[in-house]
């Protein structure tokens, strides 16, 4: 095969789809029906945060940053998923193919992030109560907000910079969306600044943020143990939205990881795609669920605003 340059490489094919015959309208219904679900259930409750002063706290400002990111990440994937549905022919532009590894990748980070600044609040909420509201104000929580989504989009755009710099020697991606190692696989040059990249960000901010998070938990769970029982009854009405939210997220990105890194030509293509879809599919449809159901001032308003006062 010969070497191509990235620059006059004008599109990609995703050979991932198949063939769905008088199907197709029912795949295209489904996934139109889920898209239109994680946009009802994560605006509702950005409105129910932004209009209600009572819930113009730290909390639940992270909490709104968590759902606009759900409608970010969902809209990078879901119209494209719809329009390759219904075409016959699975080819993407390459500067649009780049577009959506951006909006994909920084959804990932930013969610990532989102969550380890979440659990660090509920750490200095559950182990410092009397303190709290000088620990963490909404000045201090703004800065974070803004963090969780500065440092993400500074990392992808230098990541696919390296990326859209290779000499790629084909066009086709195992996939049914763009994704940047898919690219990267597919590079003639040299992918070592590449790796070296991925690898410093990866230890260097990922692992920081896990270890933030373990941190925070192991710490809860000790007050949790020597508290009270108010103490118990506060720290799981406030953690466990949380932890289902990052146990989700991480167990897709893990099916993601996995997927991209190995072999994966044995698994039925049906289970691929789930399993590559999943971390940008499920979180954004369950978070606003997992949350809109736990937190009690949440589902108050909630249910005052669908079914009248309640």
């Amino acid at each position: 095969m010969t070497m191509v340059n990235s620059t006059l490489v004008s599109y990609f094919t995703l050979s991932a789809y198949f063939e769905t015959g008088t199907f197709k309208p029912l795949y295209f219904l489904m996934i139109l029906a889920l898209y239109v679900c994680i946009i009802g259930a994560n605006v509702l409750l950005i409105v129910v945060i932004c209009v209600n002063r009572s819930l113009h706290e730290p909390m639940y400002l992270f909490l709104c940053s968590l759902f606009v990111n759900e409608l970010y990440g969902s809209t990078g994937l879901f119209p494209f998923l719809l329009s390759q549905i219904l075409s016959d022919i699975h080819t993407v532009s390459a500067p649009l193919c780049f577009l959506q590894v951006f909006s994909v990748y920084t959804y990932g980070n930013i969610e990532f992030y989102n969550l380890a600044v979440m659990s660090y609040d509920r750490y200095l909420a559950i182990c410092y109560p009397l303190q709290y509201n000088t620990r963490m104000t909404s000045n201090k929580a703004a800065v974070f907000i803004a963090l969780t989504w500065i440092f993400p989009v500074l990392n992808v755009v230098i990541m696919i910079s390296l990326s859209a710099s290779l000499q790629l020697c084909g066009n086709i991606i195992s996939k049914v969306y763009c994704d940047n190692y898919s690219i990267v696989k597919l590079a003639c040059s040299d992918t070592t600044v590449n790796n070296v990249y991925g690898l410093v960000y990866t230890f260097s901010i990922i692992v920081a943020l896990i270890v933030v998070m373990f941190f925070s938990y192991i710490r809860i769970l000790r007050v949790c143990f020597s508290g009270s029982k108010q103490t118990r009854q506060k720290a799981f009405s406030t953690c466990t939205p949380h932890l289902a939210a990052l146990l989700n997220f991480s167990f897709g990105a893990f099916f993601e990881i996995t997927q991209s890194r190995f072999d994966m030509s044995s698994v039925p293509n049906l289970l691929r795609i789930f399993l590559s879809l999943y971390f940008i599919t499920f979180p954004p449809l369950f978070n606003p669920l997992i949350y809109g159901l736990n937190l009690t001032k949440i589902r108050i308003i909630c249910k005052s605003l669908l079914f009248g006062k309640v």
